[in-house]
């Protein structure tokens, strides 16, 4: 199994996991939205540690670029941070206006997200650090929605 493989794998669960905290705020039910919120924030925070504590570092070393694809998706991730943040805070205010204005947002930066990663960067990474999944698949494992 290859980096992209993993890491594509885990942008779905992580897909399905936002899904279920969409529909739980639309329903109103606000304690199950919290709990699938945090779901997902569990799973984005430790998809977005995988790449910025493993991933992005070894592919930096093997190429040298520092500035290049790893940059601009850490940025990326600092903007979808607040945006779980504030989130976070609708939910807690049970604002359905908020939770949908910030999660029509997120959604549209993390598929345009995904597909910079999936189409360039994970690719990229393939090449330059072959068998270099390790152990992703089981440090993020387990985050799939139910």
């Amino acid at each position: 199994m290859s980096i992209s493989n993993v890491m594509t794998h885990d942008h779905r669960a992580c897909d399905a996991l936002f899904a279920a905290a969409e529909r739980a705020a639309g329903d109103g039910d606000w304690p199950v939205a919290k709990e699938r919120l945090a779901r997902f924030s569990e799973a984005l925070l430790a998809h977005f540690d995988a790449e910025e504590g493993d991933i992005f570092p070894r592919f930096e070393e093997a190429t040298g670029m520092t500035q290049g694809p790893t940059r601009m998706m850490m940025m990326e991730h600092v903007d979808m941070r607040r945006m779980l943040d504030s989130l976070a805070a609708a939910v807690e205010d049970e604002d359905e206006d908020a939770f949908c204005g910030e999660s029509e947002t997120l959604l549209i930066m993390m598929q345009q997200h995904n597909m910079k990663e999936e189409n360039i960067l994970y690719p990229m990474c393939d090449a330059q650090l072959p068998g270099g999944e390790g152990d992703l698949a089981g440090r993020l494992k387990g985050h799939e929605a139910h």
